[in-house]
């Protein structure tokens, strides 16, 4: 089962790497896309390009309306 939390979720992310963000949330390897939404969810992953090497926060709680990036949505949620 998937980690539940609504607090983001570092990632370490190489310059010029292309990533896939979770944004269904059934992933085991959180904040990271594993698959696990393929015939489970609708929802598909969100690729982004890593500009530098370094740790981002990734959205763990998917309602953050600049994904794949936290942006304190999860403020909102009980």
């Amino acid at each position: 089962m998937p980690t539940k939390t609504n607090l983001p979720l570092p990632a370490q992310v190489e310059a010029g790497k292309s990533y896939s963000w979770c944004s269904c949330g059934l992933s085991q390897t959180m904040p990271l896309c594993d698959g696990a939404h393929k015939g489970a969810s609708d929802k598909k992953p969100v690729s982004f390009l890593a500009e530098e090497t370094k740790t981002v926060y990734l959205c763990a709680c998917t309602a953050s309306q600049t994904p794949p990036h936290c942006d304190g949505s999860h403020c909102q949620i009980d």
